[in-house]
């Protein structure tokens, strides 16, 4: 399944979009959950317009710059439809460099587990930090938002990352508290 398609399409069907602004989402909104590269999105959009299930028109902005303005078509919003009502199996554990290497901790010295796992506790709380920011700030949380509409669906994948950063810190600090004292908790 290509599900970058679906991610396109769902995003269109919000609203007609540039392919510098589906960027501008992937990488402001969707990067909690899901990443595409530019490279990916353009050669995506391009199948899309040829599976006709999204339309374009050319835009002038200042003098000479032109742009594409995608918006999805009929068949786009039905194919988009059949794909969200779709029951999902359980996606396989995402990969993860830092738990893989911890995998193999026994060739580390004491000092440089605790360093490798305080490094990791650094870039976690400061992911939190930011994330708990972008929910401090969003309308959900200031009451402006239903629920159904699309910022809901932003919040609730927002607070699922809240979540997950609290869980993986809260591992973190565990770990680094049984190599400083050498026991294992039970």
């Amino acid at each position: 399944m290509r599900t970058l398609k679906y991610a396109i399409l769902g995003l269109l069907n919000r609203r007609s979009m540039t392919g510098y602004d589906l960027m501008k989402d992937f990488n402001l909104d969707l990067v909690n959950f899901w990443y595409a590269r530019h490279s990916q999105i353009y050669p995506e959009l391009k199948k899309l317009t040829d599976e006709g299930l999204i339309t374009y028109e050319t835009i002038i902005q200042g003098e000479r710059m032109e742009k594409k303005l995608y918006s999805i078509t009929q068949q786009g919003q039905k194919d988009f439809a059949a794909w969200i009502l779709e029951k999902d199996l359980l996606e396989p554990t995402p990969k993860d460099i830092f738990r893989l290497k911890t995998y193999f901790i026994e060739a580390m010295e004491l000092d440089q587990m605790i360093d490798h796992f305080e490094y990791q506790l650094e870039q976690r709380e400061e992911k939190l930090k930011k994330l708990k920011n972008t929910m401090d700030h969003h309308p959900f949380t200031k009451g402006w938002v239903k629920i159904g509409t699309t910022k809901y669906g932003d919040y609730i994948v927002l607070k699922g990352a809240v979540m997950r950063e609290q869980t993986y810190i809260q591992w973190l600090k565990e770990c680094i508290e049984e190599m400083q004292c050498g026991i294992l908790k039970k």
